[in-house]
């Protein structure tokens, strides 16, 4: 009996992955690594003397390293992609103590010391939040063997996604200072030369500085930079609520006055995108200077300035407002306009009841030329990545998409039942996403998935 009963149990485990296969269409799997079975969150590809680096920020948790036989706190991992058929893990900088949004090292970004102003040619440098208290800066010129340089800033109160411009130094720290109202404003650092950080100022929605008062604005999610060519930077603030899009003037924004009094901090404002109560602005990607047929005889028709709102979804099992695309025309900065969404429907895939979040929450941000004004693509919780074509950006229209299989090590994701009682499924958490100057696809799970390294199959034209 005993061995029926095993037997049983078995056949449901394997019912159970079984129901989660990988599906897909315009989109082909190329390789994959468990990540250490480490949640997931932030991918970044960084290109040196011919290797091809995978950095990873994990939220918080712990698990067993097996090069160096420990179990380590939940921090960053390097993997070799140089062949994205045969990734290689290389090295994990464990993160802060704790649990989820409470620990780890989720984000992550990386500049070549030639690149930078004044960084030593021979070096490359990550940049990392160290869970929610600090910024560091890391030596990776040996991959293998990371060494930590210094702490930017640190006893903060929160962190999240950075941007950090390689050819300028300037860095957007997302940041708790304790004498804010809010838990994410923004500091920016000169990191030209990363051995000698220096502060250019705080920034943040008035509202939020020092000594105010009255209702506190949404906090700020992430900011995307321009650089000085374009001169902007896009602000998202909010998750899944109340989402703004802010648009500043970089050069105001860095050489204004920097004591944040409500004028000083509305001063680099050029304009701002409101959503709804029920929608959040986790990130913010210009695609600009988009060229249009329909609208080219027309008078200021093309080209046109774009952004790609994405909405980040937080609640399992739909149990929330749905989060999507906003496709926003910002050619009139001073007043953009949503012109068009992307959602992926329900239906056929039954995403509601296959358990976890679905939704949107980030799209790649590297834009290289067989994508640039062509492909975009998101992450969308349990229903893989979507790869969405733009090119008519009042018409997005999914290209293709992918949905890993679950696997042994996919960590379950729970509600509360209508009697109290806690329901939980294994799914798919396809969380962040990049794509690198070769054009590969890479996407990480927030149930400890690991990373998938696709290739986009459909044309291109």
């Amino acid at each position: 009996m005993l061995r029926v009963f095993v037997a049983f149990l078995l056949f449901c485990a394997s019912q159970a992955q079984a129901q989660h296969p990988a599906s897909a269409s315009n989109m082909a799997l190329l390789g994959h690594d468990d990540l250490q079975s480490r949640s997931a969150y932030q991918p970044v590809i960084h290109e040196s003397r011919g290797r091809w680096i995978a950095y990873i920020g994990h939220h918080g948790g712990k698990a067993l390293n097996p090069l160096t036989g420990r179990a380590e706190d939940n921090g960053t991992s390097l993997v070799d992609v140089t062949d994205p058929r045969k990734p290689r893990y290389l090295a994990h900088i464990p993160g802060e103590p704790g649990d989820g949004e409470s620990g780890g090292a989720q984000m992550v970004r990386v500049c070549s010391g030639k690149d930078l102003p004044k960084g030593d040619p021979a070096k490359v440098y990550l940049l990392r939040t160290y869970g929610n208290l600090a910024h560091e800066l890391w030596d990776v010129t040996a991959p293998e063997k990371p060494a930590r340089m210094s702490v930017i800033v640190d006893k903060l109160k929160g962190t999240h996604k950075n941007f950090w411009e390689c050819d300028t130094g300037i860095a957007y720290l997302v940041s708790g200072l304790p004498d804010w109202r809010i838990r994410r404003m923004t500091q920016i650092f000169d990191l030209s030369d990363p051995a000698q950080p220096v502060l250019v100022r705080n920034f943040g929605l008035p509202g939020q500085q020092p000594g105010a008062s009255g209702p506190v604005p949404t906090e700020l999610h992430g900011p995307i930079s321009t650089g000085p060519k374009g001169n902007r930077v896009y602000f998202g603030y909010g998750t899944n609520k109340n989402g703004m899009m802010q648009i500043v003037d970089r050069a105001k924004l860095l050489s204004g006055p920097g004591e944040p009094t409500p004028q000083n901090l509305l001063y680099p404002q050029v304009g701002l995108f409101q959503l709804s109560a029920t929608n959040g602005a986790h990130t913010t990607l210009p695609v600009l200077g988009m060229q249009l047929p329909e609208f080219a005889k027309d008078k200021g028709g093309s080209p046109r300035d774009f952004a790609l709102v994405v909405d980040e979804s937080l609640v399992n099992e739909c149990q929330e407002p749905r989060q999507m695309v906003f496709v926003v025309d910002i050619t009139d900065e001073a007043r953009p306009v949503g012109v068009a969404t992307f959602n992926v429907p329900e239906s056929p895939g039954g995403f509601c009841s296959r358990g976890g979040r679905f939704g949107s929450h980030s799209s790649n941000e590297n834009q290289p030329p067989m994508y640039a004004k062509r492909m975009a693509f998101f992450a969308w919780f349990n229903a893989g990545v979507r790869a969405v074509d733009i090119r008519d950006p009042f018409h997005p229209r999914e290209a293709g998409y992918y949905i890993p299989a679950t696997t042994e090590k996919t960590d379950k994701r729970c509600v509360k039942a209508a009697d109290g009682s806690e329901r939980c499924k294994v799914a798919i958490q396809t969380n962040n996403l990049e794509v690198d100057d070769r054009g590969y696809i890479y996407i990480v799970d927030r149930a400890n998935t690991g990373m998938h390294i696709l290739q986009f199959t459909g044309e291109l034209r």
